[in-house]
């Protein structure tokens, strides 16, 4: 009688469904180890921040969307659904998940963080102390109106991203001056809220808020900027680290995010306590987050700048080269409903950074060549750098809306603070994001002179 060995079988890898990926994620995939070892990832949606693909934000309908990855996913055998894009993709993740019977955050909880009033209407009962006072603002807000508001307001879009059209206002003349838009950017604007006011309204009635086409106008904080990063699993929280914000002097734009803080440690536990109140007062139970706070060192008083019920893509690399554990792993475990697994203190280095690449003059910038990436990659091998480049009318857009325009990130690590500063210097002397015009110049001259 013969016998024959079968093959060992071969261990089917759960699929993980990941919407709406950008740089972060895209780069998060393919560097860390347990998500391409323990997980075969399915992607679907397009990238907002990455032209053409976001110009498909024009004509996006949510449910629709919604209702397709709803039936095309019903019977594939995903495990589990995630998205780390704050403009739509965390909600729309939520609802597939809760659709398709899937461990998720719960999408009342998310409406509740990215609805700009609504959290603040949450957080103001359960931490009066830590949420200033606040207003709603209609987009199509007339002098007279304007003239009542309460001076001076720190405005944004209820809901938007990347401090998309923020700005301090002194008098009712700024408020307006801010608020001239051309037909092709009212359009943008209505379209950029257009996904979000429609799941939005399935879960919160329209007598309970105002919807997301409106701005908020706040009481204008003051203080170290921060943000604490955690996630929250069978309804408790666990925060991972708290970041430190540094603004180009005299702006509101990020220069470069810090970790680990340099704020006292008995700082930082009272600005994770009060991020966990505020989490705890949306009803955030499940899922990473990101919460953005003032502490004010003349007095210790702690504000809450808004939440964010997602990981910020941004910072995972800086706490897997602190800490040797990327929260990607943690998005993933959380998305089949498995206990996160967090290590702390066992990375490479012992500080890291994301610096921020800006123009405020709106001057043109380009990638940098080859042959410097090339030199990256010896020199600074774990080096993260992400491109932002844009042209004509979307830089333009961008400039008018943000008051600048972030055309690179980069992010290192360093044995310590001076190691990680000595490391960006060496980035900056070796990359290079102008255009050579001396080049093109030098060439138009030497014809010239040659009479061609």
């Amino acid at each position: 009688m013969l016998c024959f060995a079968l093959p060992p079988r071969r261990r089917m890898r759960p699929k993980l469904l990941f919407l709406f990926p950008a740089c972060w994620d895209r780069t998060a995939l393919r560097d860390v180890a347990p998500l391409r070892a323990e997980f075969e990832v399915v992607t679907e949606g397009f990238d907002l921040s990455s032209f053409p693909e976001n110009a498909r934000i024009l004509w996006l309908d949510a449910r629709a969307y919604l209702d397709r990855l709803v039936r095309k996913y019903r019977r594939a055998g995903i495990a589990g659904v995630v998205s780390t894009n704050e403009q739509y993709g965390a909600l729309i993740a939520a609802r597939l998940a809760r659709e398709l019977g899937l461990p998720g955050t719960d999408p009342l909880a998310i409406v509740r963080a990215q609805h700009k009033i609504l959290a603040r209407q949450l957080t103001s009962a359960a931490l009066p102390h830590a949420s200033p006072r606040y207003v709603a603002i209609p987009w199509t807000i007339d002098h007279a109106a304007a003239e009542q508001l309460p001076y001076p307001l720190f405005v944004k879009p209820v809901k938007a991203a990347y401090s998309v059209l923020a700005r301090r206002m002194e008098r009712a003349a700024e408020l307006i001056g801010h608020l001239q838009f051309g037909p092709w950017e009212k359009h943008i604007i209505r379209r950029l809220v257009k996904p979000f006011n429609d799941l939005m309204r399935d879960l919160v009635p329209g007598a309970d808020v105002c919807d997301a086409h409106h701005l908020i106008g706040e009481e204008p904080l003051e203080g170290v900027q921060v943000n604490v990063d955690g996630y929250v699993h069978r309804g408790t929280a666990r925060c991972f680290g708290v970041v430190d914000s540094v603004m180009y002097p005299g702006t509101i734009a990020f220069q470069r995010f810090e970790y680990p803080s340099r704020l006292p440690e008995v700082v930082q536990r009272e600005l994770e306590r009060v991020a966990c109140r505020a989490l705890d007062a949306i009803g955030f139970d499940h899922g990473l987050f990101n919460v953005e706070l003032f502490w004010r060192p003349r007095d210790g008083a702690i504000s809450i700048i808004e939440i964010n019920p997602r990981l910020a893509a941004e910072f995972a690399g800086l706490y897997e080269k602190v800490h040797g554990t990327n929260p990607y792993r943690l998005l993933a475990d959380l998305a089949v409903g498995r206990e996160p697994r967090w290590v702390a203190g066992a990375g490479t280095y012992g500080a890291a950074a994301s610096f921020v690449l800006r123009e405020f003059d709106g001057a043109i910038k380009v990638a940098p060549s080859r042959a410097e990436i090339r030199w990256l990659r010896a020199a600074q091998p774990d080096a993260g750098l992400q491109t932002f480049i844009k042209r004509g009318g979307s830089r333009a857009r961008e400039m008018k809306w943000l008051g600048s325009y972030r055309y690179a990130t980069v992010n290192l690590g360093g044995r310590d603070r001076e190691d990680l500063f000595r490391r960006f210097e060496a980035v900056c002397a070796n990359l290079s994001f102008e255009r050579p015009v001396w080049a093109a110049f030098g060439a138009t001259l030497h014809a010239l002179r040659s009479g061609q």
